[in-house]
Formats: structure tokens, sequence, C-alpha cells
């Protein structure tokens, strides 16, 4: 099912949360709603759903509106950041409960349920634990049965609110994954909410970056980091070092390969990976020291200090392979070498 959200406008008071949002969602996506803490993106999802109303605009569904409908008439499973699992209920009848509560002329018979329910289990790699109740269960498969919770009603569309957020880190990361499988397996149209980038980035087939109740930049994972819309994108998503050309040594930005050619805009945005580190031959005139640097697995990132600056401006971050760090041999103290490979510009 695709998802057309036209001028949608929503306000708490005086505050803004959303302002003339237009997006469109083809069927068949997994879409992340990314952007800070306040930005509207759970707002937002709460508009998709009907959870909540929004002042002005539009909820289109596969080309129906759907802006007035109830929750239940509009085909949308929702997952939460908390699992809202019942408690007093083992996990099979947590899945079974949106089945269980059909009116009567819809609702399935007791061994198609139970059919459908096993086989939603198995989906999610969990049929084992059938008879168990979620105070039995780790947080993370809690998540897994309220997903199949929510795919039990056979939705056309699935809305994730920060469905990872509650977990561990390591646990975190194995649900992306398999999030990113199922989706594959499913194909159902679903959008998550999450403010963790990599998450976004690793997930999503499509990312929306959200800020101040507005959207920044609307693409694919690449494109949105390779390609930033505006200053707020291209920090929010990713490290970059900013370089104004106001405020920073025009001698020192030219011998770092940032002033040729000049760009439009004044303020230069360069991604650690596109800084080319070597070790200097002439120390005594050599743009940058090495401070420190962090192990991030098979990547190093350097900070750099440049030289007869002690200022937070003066620091510089580069990345390289663990291998290439290896080989030059670099120790804190050392002075460097730098080029600047790609910048992009803004006012």
């Amino acid at each position: 099912m695709s998802i057309l959200l036209a001028d949608i406008s929503k306000n708490f008071g005086s505050f803004s949360a959303l302002n003339h949002i237009n997006l469109e969602i083809p069927e068949g996506e997994l879409v992340a709603l990314l952007g800070p803490s306040g930005c509207g993106k759970t707002t937002l999802l709460r508009i998709i759903a009907g959870l909540e109303r929004a002042d002005q605009g539009r909820v289109l569904l596969s080309g129906v509106d759907k802006t007035h409908q109830e929750v239940s008439a509009r085909g949308i499973g929702f997952v939460f950041q908390h699992y809202a699992l019942f408690r007093h209920m083992s996990v099979f009848e947590n899945v079974a409960f949106g089945l269980r509560v059909k009116p009567r002329s819809t609702r399935p018979s007791n061994e198609a349920i139970s059919k459908k329910v096993h086989a939603l289990l198995e989906l999610v790699q969990l049929d084992w634990l059938h008879d168990r109740y979620p105070d039995q269960l780790s947080g993370g498969q809690r998540q897994r049965i309220a997903l199949a919770r929510a795919l039990a009603v056979e939705p056309s569309v699935l809305l994730l609110d920060e469905p990872f957020g509650a977990l561990d880190a390591s646990v975190r990361k194995d649900l992306r994954q398999w999030l990113r499988n199922l989706h594959h397996e499913l194909n159902v149209t679903s959008i998550f909410v999450t403010h963790d980038q990599e998450e976004a980035m690793e997930v999503a087939s499509q990312v929306v970056v959200l800020n101040h109740g507005r959207i920044e930049q609307q693409g694919s994972p690449s494109a949105i980091y390779d390609h930033p819309a505006n200053a707020f994108v291209s920090r929010f998503i990713g490290q970059t070092n900013i370089f104004d050309l106001g405020e920073h040594d025009s001698d020192w930005l030219q011998a770092a390969g940032l002033l040729t050619p000049q760009k439009d805009g004044k303020i230069a945005h360069v991604r650690p990976h596109d800084i080319i580190i070597e070790k200097s031959r002439a120390e005594d005139n050599a743009p940058a020291m090495v401070k420190d640097w962090q192990h991030l697995g098979a990547l190093i990132r350097l900070e750099l200090v440049k030289n007869g600056s002690n200022s937070s401006a003066a620091h510089v971050f580069a990345e390289m392979p663990n291998d290439q760090f290896k080989e030059l041999q670099l120790n804190r103290g050392d002075k460097v070498d730098l080029k600047i490979r790609q910048a992009h510009w803004f006012h």
C-alpha cells in the first residue's frame, strides 16, 4: 500500500510539531523517519496510524482518503518501543489477540488462528516460546513477539516507533538486520521512527530527515550521506569537519587543497574519510599533528590538531582503514600532511 501525506500540519498549543509536510512513500518501501528529539517523527507516525489528528492536510493510503477514518479501519499494524504485550497472556495468545477480537463475521476459526499464529512465530524464529509469558522473555524476544502480533492481522502498512530504542546495542544491531530481512520477505510498506542515524542508514531503503517539523531531505541512505541537501543534514548524518572560510586560516586551507577551486558558499563540510593523511617530510611546515585516535573496528578515526592553534576549531578528524594506519606507523605527536579530496559547500 502506498502512502501520500498532503500538506500535514499539527500544533500543540503554540508549538508547531509539523509544518506543511508533503511526503509520498511507494508501496513496499522500508522508510526511516530520522531526526533529533522533538522534530515531529512520532507525531507524523501517529497521524498516519490515526492515533492523532492533523490540524490540516490529508492522509491517503493507495489513493484512498483515510484522514478521518478510525484506527481500526486503516489496516495498519503498530509496534511500540516498549512492546505493549499483555503480561497475563502467553506468547501464543498475545499474537492471536488481534485475530480473536475480530467481528464474528470475519473472525477465523480456532484452527485457522492456531495455524497462523504458529506460522508467524516461526517467521520471527520464536515458535519454541509459544507457551511462555512476556516476563520470561528477553527484550529482543519481546520486541519480535510484538512484531508478530502486529503482523497477525495482515496490515497493509506497518508502523514502528523507535522499535529497538529500549534494547542493548548488540541486540539492537542483530534485530536491525533481522527486520530488514523480514521486510524483504513480506514486502509490507513499513515506516519506522528513529533518532539513530546508523540504524536508519543500515535498515531503511529510504530515509526522511526531519527537523523542527519540516522535511529537510528524503532519499536513499547513500544519496543523503553523499549529497546532503543542507548544512543540517550534513551535520546530522555521519561525522563531518566544518571549515568556515571567514574563521580559518586561508593559507592552511589552501595547503590542504580546500580552496582550489573556489566554490559557492563560505562554509565547507568535509567527511573524515575524504581527508588523506601522510607522514610529513617537512616537520617544521607540517599543517597538522596527530593528537589521538580511536579504533572503530576496520576503521581508525584520527584526531588531528592544526599546527600553531589550540582552539576547538583547530581539531580535524580523519578516517582510514586499519591496515593503512598500521602501514603509516603513526604515533601521537607525529606531524602529518593532509589533502582534502571533496567538500560540500553551504552558505
